[in-house]
């Protein structure tokens, strides 16, 4: 993108298309040039130039006749390579579904923001089949983080080219998936704005699915003003109906239980210093214990995660098979551990999921919100974990630990940049709201933004 439109928000950007200033075809023309520029050419797994600037074109005709379709017509969208796109196969980031059948039609939350008037520019990178929170993907290459000035540093997952896209100002917003953190974490990582909705609130028709029962989708962007414009149109609204609520006497609660263990000195701090921002306008601080936050975690110990039961009956046929040998070696691990997974344990799992939620729901007060650090830690080196598997495993399971436990309570959440930790890396707050509270968070966050940063 030429340098006066790289890194804008999605707001700016319609300001400068809705006046006539910036030409969505001028703009799409940009996008696809400064890609092809950027020197990390593995955010990208396929770019939809054909497409992109026929939408734009569109576009920009309705905009000079004063046919505007309001305030996303025109603004470039990139895809995480799991939602389906009319005309090409859906790879998944990964190597043995590039001969798929070619999608059909569109997902339909591609439809619904197509429909907006956005432009669809192409599908980025991913860890395969979404089961990784780091980023790296063997097939496709390894998104490199923009905020590294010390070598190559994790994009974070899976949304990982979603996540390096927005930060390094290729598109304003990329559209991710979050199972266990996807959207969270690389926001966190890359110093962006990542809004995990509760699962169902969009249609999952036409998206790749990794596990049912934790899947949800959700924006990687700039601000949470962009979040809540997108959130409107993923739910086909004509405009956004979220309000920006009152900061003053809004009550927040810090865990106490699992979300500080071992976390790093630099990550306390600037989530601490957003803390007393927050306090010093008007919110009111607690700290809780959650004996929910320990049981899930002691629940995935005896009975083994829901995510992995899932991921191993979704790709059973395909871990028994030669493709095995294609696909990446970790997530063949991983997914394979989901075979030790009994009938019994995964219901047993499930039960408990249900009565946790409702302990959780009871144990903070009317229109609270929790709050936490979204990460224990700030994007670590790749070259590390590329080599070694063990460290590998642990540092996936420290990095989706936070995060998880709100797609176990079936909860929304957004993480908001609020600071710098080691090597000046991002780190994340996140603000996590129960089930279906996505307006009350949203109008929280659209408030708190400026204050957390």
């Amino acid at each position: 993108m030429a340098k006066s439109n790289r890194g804008k928000t999605i707001a700016q950007l319609s300001v400068l298309i809705q006046s006539g200033v910036l030409d969505p075809v001028a703009l799409a023309e940009e996008t696809f040039a400064a890609i092809r520029a950027n020197e990390d050419q593995s955010i990208f797994v396929s770019l939809l130039e054909e497409r992109a600037l026929q939408e734009a074109s569109a576009s920009s005709k309705r905009i000079r006749e004063g046919r505007s379709l309001g305030l996303l017509d025109g603004i470039p969208v990139a895809w995480k390579d799991l939602f389906d796109i009319e005309g090409i196969a859906t790879t998944a980031g990964s190597a043995i579904l590039k001969t798929a059948e070619p999608a059909t039609c569109d997902a339909d939350v591609v439809k619904a923001l197509t429909g907006a008037g956005m432009v669809s520019i192409g599908r980025v990178n991913m860890s395969e089949f979404a089961f990784s929170g780091l980023g790296i993907n063997p097939h496709y290459g390894t998104p490199e983080n923009p905020a590294s000035k010390d070598g190559a540093r994790l994009p974070g997952g899976s949304s990982s080219g979603s996540g390096v896209v927005v930060a390094a100002g290729l598109v304003p917003i990329s559209i991710g998936s979050d199972t266990g953190g996807s959207v969270r974490i690389p926001a966190a990582f890359n110093g962006i704005v990542g809004y995990k909705a509760t699962r169902g609130r969009y249609s999952m028709r036409g998206v790749y699915p990794l596990s049912k029962s934790l899947d949800s989708l959700g924006p990687l962007c700039r601000t949470v003003q962009d979040a809540v414009w997108i959130d409107a149109a993923m739910r086909g609204l004509g405009a956004p109906d979220i309000r920006r609520g009152p900061i003053e006497g809004l009550s927040l609660v810090v865990p106490e239980t699992i979300v500080f263990d071992g976390a790093e000195k630099g990550v306390i701090l600037a989530f601490e210093a957003a803390l007393k921002r927050l306090e010093k306008s008007g919110a009111k601080i607690r700290r809780q214990a959650f004996p929910a936050y320990a049981e899930i975690f002691e629940l995935m110990a005896k009975n083994g995660p829901l995510v992995t039961a899932e991921a191993f009956a979704m790709h059973r046929e395909r871990l028994a098979g030669p493709q095995a040998e294609d696909m990446d070696q970790r997530v063949v691990a991983r997914a394979r551990l989901g075979e030790k997974i009994t009938v019994t344990g995964y219901i047993e799992t499930l039960a408990a999921r249900e009565r946790l939620k409702a302990e959780f729901a009871s144990s903070i007060g009317p229109g609270e919100l929790v709050v936490s650090p979204t990460l224990p830690h700030v994007a670590p080196l790749t070259a590390p974990l590329l080599i070694d598997d063990e460290l590998f495993v642990k540092t996936n399971a420290r990095t989706l630990r936070n995060t998880l436990i709100g797609n176990f309570l079936d909860g929304c959440g957004v993480s908001i940049p609020c600071g710098t930790g080691d090597a000046g890396m991002p780190v994340g707050l996140l603000i996590s709201g129960l089930p279906d509270g996505d307006e009350h968070l949203l109008s929280v966050a659209l408030a708190a933004d400026e204050i957390i940063r």
